[in-house]
Parts: structure tokens; C-alpha cells; sequence
């Protein structure tokens, strides 16, 4: 689940709320984070927005796996990757400051949630990564590849795929992909939430053109459409066999096909 809380000083608390699943988000849970995004950018009285994870384990560590076993052929993946893109677009575009609190695993779509917000604070054991190319054999979108990019630079985001590992909170830090460290996995949430009590204090439209010019920076360079290769992945035999051993807790057998 997904829990929302107004505190002092503007700021609403975003907490992913499934900790004996390491907060793998259910495709409900994505659409709930989605309009939550979207009602908070309604709200006058909103002035930051920090999201975090329950449990100390891990912020997001992805989509829950069982999601994927319904999934037929690469128009599955297609529409799964648009779904995606309109909860982390929401995120992205929020009028105020987002922050993440990233304690544990942040990885798959974790990474992609994390990427949307303005500022990311980990600790020494936050760990981040995407590594798809080890346990599912599908892919990120084009778009959210170069949102990890536009953090840590397309070499960097590139290597962290296909490497498949997990960078601790200190190399995090060191690749830009968090601004802050705390000084230990405790002190994270406490560190975001007075960040954003101080953010809360400045000037808004100052905040929200700056964000909007980023954006606008951003979308002057439009992406290349990548439908083929998200239908390559996504309608292979290595994804559900991928799928598969993940579920069964065993090692998938790649085949390339």
C-alpha cells in the first residue's frame, strides 16, 4: 500500500508501504502513486514532497515480479512501459521540489521513481541499480534509461545495466545519483524531511520555474522512439523464463531468443 501524510510546513510524506516485499510495487500501487502525484500537484498548500519506503530495507525495489506472469506477448510490455511512464511523469512534473529518501534497495522501477525527484538522500546502505539483464531479461524504457543518464551520465547509466549490480549509498554518492549521505541508514528520512523544511521556506515560484525550465531543457531534445526493442524484450522467451526462475528462486537459463 501507499500512505500519504501532511506535515508541518507544507511538506507531504509519500511512504511505499509493503515492506515484507522489499516495497515492490503492485500495478495498483503504480497507479496510486500516479494520482497521488497528480492531486498533490493540485494543492496550494503543498510546498515539498518527500517519498520514502517502509521498513528500512528498501525504497522501491521495482515492480512485484507476479505482475509480469500475464503477460502474453511484447504489447503487454508496451503498454506495461506506458503505464510506468505516467506515474514517473506525474512525479516529474510536480510544480514543488520532490524529494527521495532512499534507505535499502532502490532498485528496478525504485531507480526510475528516485530519478523523477529534484533531490535524493541515501545512506551507507542504500543500494542502487537496475539489474534486469540478471534476473528478468527484459528492459527499462528509452525514456527512463535517459533519465538515470541525464543523473549519472549515459556511460555510467549504461554500465550500472550491464554490469547488473548494485552501487552502495558511497558510490551512489560518488556518480551524483545522490546529493546527500546521510550518515547512517536512520538519519535518512529525518535528513529528507528537514531539507524539505527548509526548501518549504524559499521562494515557490522561484522553485517551480526552475523546474519547469529543466523540464523544458529536457523535452528540446526529443527521444527517439523505441517500441521494437521494448517488443524484442518483452515478447521474448528469455523474459518469461526469466519470470519464471525469479518466481521459483532459481537461475534462468539465457538463451538470447
Amino acid at each position: 500500500m501507499i500512505r500519504f501524510e501532511d506535515r508541518p510546513d507544507g511538506i507531504a510524506l509519500i511512504t511505499i508501504d509493503r515492506p515484507a516485499a522489499r516495497n515492490a510495487m503492485t500495478l495498483a500501487m503504480w497507479d496510486t502513486l500516479r494520482d497521488a502525484a497528480l492531486a498533490l500537484d493540485r494543492r496550494d498548500d503543498v510546498r515539498a514532497v518527500v517519498i520514502t519506503g517502509a521498513g528500512g530495507r528498501a525504497f522501491v525495489s521495482g515492480t512485484d515480479i507476479a505482475e509480469f506472469t500475464g503477460f502474453a506477448g511484447p504489447e503487454d510490455g508496451i503498454a506495461y512501459e506506458a503505464r510506468i511512464e505516467a506515474v514517473i511523469a506525474a512525479l516529474e512534473a510536480l510544480r514543488v521540489p520532490a524529494i527521495a529518501a532512499i534507505s535499502g534497495a532502490c532498485t528496478g522501477g525504485g531507480v526510475s521513481i528516485a530519478a523523477a525527484c529534484d533531490v535524493r538522500i541515501g545512506g551507507p546502505g542504500t543500494r542502487v541499480g537496475v539489474p534486469i539483464a540478471r534476473t528478468l531479461g527484459n528492459c527499462i524504457s528509452l525514456r527512463n534509461l535517459a533519465r538515470l543518464a541525464a543523473v549519472i551520465g549515459l556511460d555510467g547509466a549504461k554500465a550500472l545495466l550491464l554490469t547488473a549490480r548494485l552501487a552502495d549509498g558511497v558510490e551512489a554518492h560518488r556518480l551524483g545519483f545522490l546529493h546527500e549521505l546521510a550518515p547512517d541508514d536512520n538519519g535518512v528520512l529525518p535528513q529528507a524531511l528537514r531539507v524539505a523544511g527548509e526548501i518549504a521556506q524559499l521562494a515557490p515560484l522561484t522553485l517551480r520555474v526552475t523546474k519547469d525550465m529543466a523540464r523544458r531543457i529536457r523535452a528540446a531534445t526529443p527521444l527517439p522512439d523505441a517500441g521494437d526493442l521494448l517488443r524484442l524484450c518483452y515478447g521474448s522467451d528469455d523474459f518469461h523464463a526469466g519470470v519464471a526462475a525469479f518466481l521459483a528462486k532459481s537461475s534462468a537459463r539465457w538463451s538470447g531468443r
